[in-house]
C-alpha cells in the first residue's frame, strides 16, 4: 500500500512540529525518517498511524483519503522503541493477541491463529521460545517479538519508531540487518524513524531527512550522501570539518588558503561554508597540493582499521579531524605533537544566498 502526505502541518502550542510536509512512500518500499530529536519525524509517523491528527493537510493510503480514519481502521502495524509487550503473556500469546481480540465475525479459528503465530515466530527466528515470558528474553529478542506481533494482523503498512533505540550497539547492528532481510521477505510498506545515520543508510531503500518540521532532502542512501542538498544534510550525514570563508569570482578564501570554486564564478565577495568529510583528507609530513593546510596532531583515536587524528590548524587554531587507514598511519609513523599538512580531496561549498549547481 502506498502512503502519501500532502501539506501536513502540526503545532503543539507555539511549537511547529511539521510545516507543510509532502511525502510519497511507494508500495513495498522501506523508508527511513532520519533527523535530530525534535525535528518532526516521530510526529509524522504518528500522523500516518492515526495516533495524531494534523492541523492541516491530508494522509492518503493507496490514493484514498485516510486523514479521518481511526488508527484501528488503517491496517497499520506499529512497533515502539520499548517493545510494549504484555509481561503476563507468553511470547506466543503476545503475538496472538491482535488476532484473538478481533470481533467474532472476522476472527479466524484458533487452529488458524496458532498456525499464523508459529509461522511468524519462525520468520523472526523465535519459534523455540514460544512459551517464554518477555522477562526471560533479551532486548533483541523482545523487539523481534514486537515485530512479529505487529505483522500478525497482516498490516498494509508497518511503522517503526526508533525500533532499536533501547539496544546496545552490537545488537542494533544485528537487528537492522535482520530487519532488512525480513522486509525483503514480506515486502510490506514500511516507514521507520531513527536518528542513527548509519542505521538509515544501511537499512532503507530511501532516506527522508527531516529538520525543524521540514523535509530537507529525500533520496536513496547514495544520493543523499553523495549529493547533500543543504549544509544541514552535509553536516548531519557523517563526520565533517566545517570552514567559514568568502567567495569572490570563483575562488574561496579559507584563512591563509584559497580554494577554486568555478561553479561560483559570478559570486561577489559572499560569505560561504565549506564542508570536508574526515575520510576525504590526505595527511602528509610535507605540503603536496594546491590546498595544503598545516596542522599539529593533538590526539589519536584508533578505530579498528582506521585512525582518527584530532588536529589544530596552525593558521587559526581551528580544530579539525582526519580519518586515515591504519596502514597509512603506520607508514607515515605519525605521533602526537607532529606537524603535518592536510589536503582535502573533496570540498563542498554552500554560499549564503547562492545555491550551488547540482553535482554532475
Amino acid at each position: 500500500m502506498s502512503i502519501e502526505a500532502r501539506g501536513l502541518t502540526k503545532r503543539f502550542g507555539a511549537f511547529i512540529a511539521l510545516n507543510d510536509v509532502n511525502l510519497v512512500v511507494p508500495s513495498g518500499e522501506l523508508v527511513a525518517l532520519l533527523g535530530p530529536s525534535g525535528g518532526g519525524k516521530t510526529t509524522l509517523l504518528r500522523i500516518i498511524a492515526g495516533l495524531e491528527t494534523p492541523d492541516t493537510g491530508t494522509i492518503l493510503f493507496h490514493g484514498e483519503d485516510a486523514t479521518e480514519r481511526q488508527a484501528r481502521d488503517r491496517q497499520v502495524g506499529f512497533v515502539f522503541q520499548h517493545y510494549a509487550l504484555f509481561r503476563h503473556m507468553t511470547v506466543f500469546e503476545n503475538v496472538a493477541f491482535g488476532l484473538r481480540v478481533r470481533p467474532r465475525r472476522v476472527r479466524a479459528p484458533e487452529t488458524e491463529i496458532r498456525q499464523r503465530v508459529m509461522e511468524l515466530l519462525a520468520l523472526v527466528q523465535l519459534d523455540f521460545l514460544a512459551d517464554r515470558f518477555p522477562a526471560q528474553l533479551s532486548g533483541g529478542q523482545r523487539q523481534r517479538v514486537a515485530l512479529a506481533r505487529a505483522l500478525a494482523v497482516k498490516p498494509k503498512v508497518l511503522l517503526l519508531d526508533e525500533p532499536f533505540g533501547a539496544l546496545d550497539a552490537r545488537v542494533r547492528k544485528e537487528l537492522r540487518r535482520w530487519l532488512r532481510r525480513l522486509h525483503d521477505e514480506v515486502h510490506v510498506t514500511s516507514v521507520f524513524v531513527t536518528h542513527d545515520q548509519e542505521e538509515a543508510m544501511e537499512v532503507a531503500d530511501r532516506v527522508v531527512i527531516i529538520n525543524e518540521g521540514r523535509i530537507e532532502q529525500e533520496g536513496t542512501p547514495q544520493q543523499v550522501y553523495e549529493a547533500p542538498a543543504s549544509p544541514f544534510v552535509y553536516g548531519f550525514l557523517g563526520d565533517v570539518n566545517l570552514f567559514r570563508g568568502r567567495i569572490h569570482r570563483g575562488r574561496m578564501s579559507l584563512g591563509d588558503t584559497e580554494l577554486e570554486v568555478p561553479e561560483f564564478a559570478d559570486a561577489d565577495d559572499q560569505e560561504a561554508l565549506a564542508y570536508v568529510r574526515t575520510h576525504e583528507i590526505d595527511v602528509a609530513p610535507a605540503a603536496n597540493g594546491h590546498l595544503a593546510m598545516e596542522a599539529v596532531i593533538r590526539h589519536l583515536r584508533f578505530h579498528g582499521s582506521s585512525v582518527l587524528l584530532e588536529l589544530d590548524r596552525l593558521a587559526d587554531g581551528q580544530v579539525m579531524e582526519a580519518e586515515i587507514p591504519r596502514a597509512r598511519f603506520e607508514e607515515l609513523g605519525l605521533v602526537k605533537g607532529q606537524h603535518v599538512f592536510l589536503s582535502p580531496r573533496s570540498v563542498r561549498v554552500f554560499p549564503k544566498g547562492h545555491p550551488p549547481r547540482p553535482p554532475g
